[in-house]
This record gives structure tokens, C-alpha cells and sequence, in this order.
């Protein structure tokens, strides 16, 4: 057995209860989901919602197009979140609330110029004597980085991908820069994951080179970085109404006792949504990490764990789904990333795509805006995307020259995406692109 699976098995899995956003503004209701391992539980359906290691495609539940078994899979591209990661978010008192220290020491972050330079690499220290250490956790790992156990996952991903659509379809015969384009965001840990997913296609990458596409940080599109002060007007406008000012009155109480364990009160960043605390709670309880305690004894329990869970679906669904104007906010922010989707696409359309598979590596508000922008949430309310959450959109050539597209979220064929001509997909695409988005963005 794997060390890295046999020390998951050693965690207790806890399958929390999290929120599942029906149409309705304002309205939470519950739905399973594993927030305390990458395995999800055998007595559970394998494409269980798991928020630290999100369902993919897999040799074992991929089937072909069952009614054009002469079809032929021409095109791909696809995008994933990041693997596993410590916490994004610092509590006012770090190092009092973390018990068990982060520990990276078996994880070396390269970073080096290439020949003729060292190939050098950096470890982080966290001094016992820092005059600022009660601002961070003990250990070896940095703020947001990528842990051992999210390079696993992406490996395991990137062996799975390969096992379907190399293995099973034929479809990508060797990994190679000539057929595979990918691109990460600027964040370290986007990089680490694709070297992760390509390792995992192919060992013989563990130690060799393979590039990744980046693009300036201002501008770019994945996470999305580009300024657009015209949808942060439009998003501050419908998170100004009760639909959404309801909720944080109604969670009054859970805040308070967050505050008081946490230290958190006062602190804007903390009150006006619970991005925060659902990122804190779940990268340590991703990591088997207990929940924070501080030096009073006071402790999050399960519970509210458990309802900032449920809070983040519904914020999430919320801003990016079922807000008025939701449709408009995620246009200006995600246009530019839709309008490279449908350049590619029209690229294999007209004959001039050089690769088989574009690949992208993102964050989760990535995945919620694709999610958003594809219209997956008039399907069903959206969820906080994933850990490793993936979409797929493969493009099938029948044996009559027709093209067709089909999509896959979190490794299962979207209802309505199992088979559409791709000129109306390219339509779809075209659709979430608002003309002039630039003037829209910054117009006064």
C-alpha cells in the first residue's frame, strides 16, 4: 500500500453536513460531504462530494459516447483547481490556535533560473525566538502553499486522466509539449500541481522539465487578477439586499462564538462574508489537523464547523449563481478567460489547433465562475468548488465529419452536455463575453 494512502486510512473520516443552495436566495439546505480526507469513504458513491480531493474522471466510472460508438475524441481542454494546500487565512493569534505544527520538510520548493544557474531550492524556517511569532503557526510550511499531500493528489489525478484518455481512449499517446499546452496561474502552487499532474501521467517526468504558461499577474485571467471596478460595483450592489445581508443576521450567534474562540472580532475581512473561517476550518481538517482550540480551552466545535461549511455553499452559489445581476458579475470578471476557451475551440473548428489537449491549473474562483459561465447552476445550485474539482470539455468527431462536445464536472457527463454540436458550445462560450469589457470594467 501507498504511505501516503495508508496514513489517510489512519484518519478519522468525518463526512460533515454541508450546504447545498436551493434557487432561493437565502435559502440553505444540507447535503453530505467529506471535509476530513482524500479518500472518501468506501460506503459512500464514488463521485461523493469531497472538498479535499474532488471526484475525477477514472478508468474505472469513464464510458464513451454509448450512442455513436464510432465517434472518435479529436479535442480536449480542461481545467482543475489546485490540490491541497495550508491555510490561506491567518487568525489575529496564529500560533496559539494551531496545535499541531504544518510540517513541508519532506516537500523541497524549487525555484531556480535555469542553466547555467543552481538548481537551488528553499525550505521555510519559523523560529522559536521570532519577536512576530504569535502572527503564524509552528513548522516548515508557508501561508497558502501546497502540502505533500496535495502534490500526491495531483499525481494521482494526473494518473488517472492518463489512464482514461491514454490507456482507455488512445487518445494522447505520449506526454509532450507538442500535443499538451499548459498553463497555472502566477501562485506557486498552481505550477506545483501541474508538475504533480504531469508526473503522474508519466514517472519520467519526476525528473524532467515540461513548461508552464503564465500570464502577468495584473491581467491574469485564471484566478481572475484583471482590475474591473464595474463588477466589484455590481457585486457590492446585490450583497447589499436582504438576500444576502439575511443570512450573516441570521448566523449572528455562530459569529459571536467564532469571534470569541478565534479573536477575529472587528476585523472586516472576517464579518463581511465566511470565506475566512471556511478556509481555515477545511485545510485543517483536510489535513487531519483537529479544529482550532485557543489557550482557554475554547474550541470550534464539529457543528460550526459544519455550518460554515453550509454558509460557504450558499455564499458561493450566491454571488456567482443565483444573486440578480450574479450572471453580469461573473461575465466581467470571468470574460477574458471565457474568451481564450472560445478562441481555442474555434482554433480546432477552423484547423489551425497545433494541441490535442490545453490544460489549466486554477483556484476555486476558477472552477465557481466555469461552473457559473457553463450554467451548471441552472442544473443545480453550485457548491464550493473542490479541492483538485475538474472540468472537462471534450470535443467528438462522428464518422459522418460532424463535431460534437461533451463536458464532464467532478468526473460525471453534465445533463445537457452529453452531446452538442460544437458551434452551438462555441455559441455558449461566446455568450459570457461581454463586448467591450475593458470600457464596462472601467467605467465610472
Amino acid at each position: 500500500m501507498n504511505r501516503y494512502v495508508a496514513w489517510l486510512l489512519r484518519i478519522p473520516v468525518l463526512c460533515y453536513l454541508a450546504a447545498l443552495s436551493s434557487s432561493q436566495p437565502g435559502t440553505i439546505t444540507s447535503a453530505a460531504g467529506v471535509y476530513s480526507s482524500s479518500v472518501t469513504p468506501a460506503n459512500l458513491p464514488w463521485n461523493t462530494y469531497n472538498y479535499c480531493n474532488a471526484p475525477h474522471v477514472n478508468g474505472e466510472h469513464y464510458s464513451k459516447p454509448t450512442n455513436h460508438p464510432h465517434a472518435e475524441l479529436k479535442y480536449m481542454n480542461a481545467v482543475i483547481r489546485h490540490h491541497k494546500r495550508t491555510p490561506d487565512n491567518l487568525y489575529p493569534q496564529e500560533n496559539e490556535l494551531n496545535s499541531i505544527p504544518w510540517n513541508c520538510t519532506n516537500f523541497p520548493q524549487f525555484n531556480f533560473g535555469g542553466s547555467p544557474a543552481a538548481q537551488i531550492f528553499h525550505n521555510t524556517d519559523v523560529p522559536s525566538w521570532h519577536p512576530f511569532l504569535s502572527l503564524f503557526w509552528n513548522g516548515t510550511c508557508d501561508e497558502g502553499q501546497l502540502t505533500e499531500e496535495g502534490l500526491m493528489d495531483a499525481v494521482a489525478h494526473g494518473k488517472d486522466f492518463w489512464e482514461v484518455y491514454s490507456h482507455k481512449l488512445g487518445f494522447l499517446e505520449h506526454v509532450t509539449e507538442k500535443h499538451i499546452f499548459m498553463r497555472t496561474s502566477v501562485e506557486t502552487r498552481t505550477m506545483q500541481v501541474a508538475g504533480g499532474f504531469v508526473a503522474g501521467m508519466d514517472p519520467a517526468f519526476a525528473s524532467k522539465t515540461f513548461p508552464v504558461t503564465t500570464q502577468p499577474s495584473p491581467i491574469d485571467s485564471i484566478p481572475p487578477n484583471y482590475p474591473c471596478n464595474g463588477a466589484n460595483n455590481v457585486r457590492n450592489a446585490f450583497q447589499s439586499v436582504p438576500a444576502w445581508t439575511e443570512h450573516l443576521q441570521q448566523n449572528v450567534d455562530l459569529k459571536a462564538r467564532l469571534d470569541a474562540t478565534l479573536g477575529t472580532a472587528g476585523l472586516a475581512d472576517w464579518a463581511s462574508w465566511y470565506d475566512h473561517f471556511f478556509d481555515t476550518f477545511s485545510s485543517r481538517t483536510c489535513h487531519g489537523h483537529p479544529l482550532p482550540c485557543n489557550s482557554t480551552g475554547g474550541c470550534v466545535s464539529e457543528a460550526d464547523a459544519a455550518k460554515v461549511f453550509a454558509i460557504g455553499d450558499f455564499e458561493y452559489n450566491y454571488i456567482w449563481n443565483a444573486a440578480e445581476n450574479a450572471t453580469t458579475y461573473n461575465q466581467l470578471t470571468f470574460g477574458v478567460f471565457m474568451q481564450e476557451l472560445s478562441q481555442n475551440f474555434k482554433l480546432f473548428r477552423d484547423g489551425s489547433e497545433s494541441f490535442k489537449l490545453r490544460f489549466y491549473v486554477g483556484h476555486d474562483g476558477t472552477m465557481i465562475r466555469l461552473a457559473s459561465a457553463l450554467g451548471f447552476g441552472k442544473i443545480a445550485p453550485l457548491r464550493w468548488p473542490a479541492l483538485g474539482s475538474e472540468i472537462i470539455m471534450e470535443v467528438w468527431e462522428t464518422n459522418k465529419k460532424k463535431n460534437f462536445v461533451r463536458v464532464f464536472h467532478e468526473g460525471t457527463v453534465v445533463p445537457g452536455y452529453e452531446w452538442i454540436p460544437l458551434d452551438t458550445f462555441i455559441d455558449s462560450l461566446d455568450a459570457q463575453i461581454p463586448e467591450n469589457i475593458f470600457e464596462q470594467c472601467n467605467a465610472s
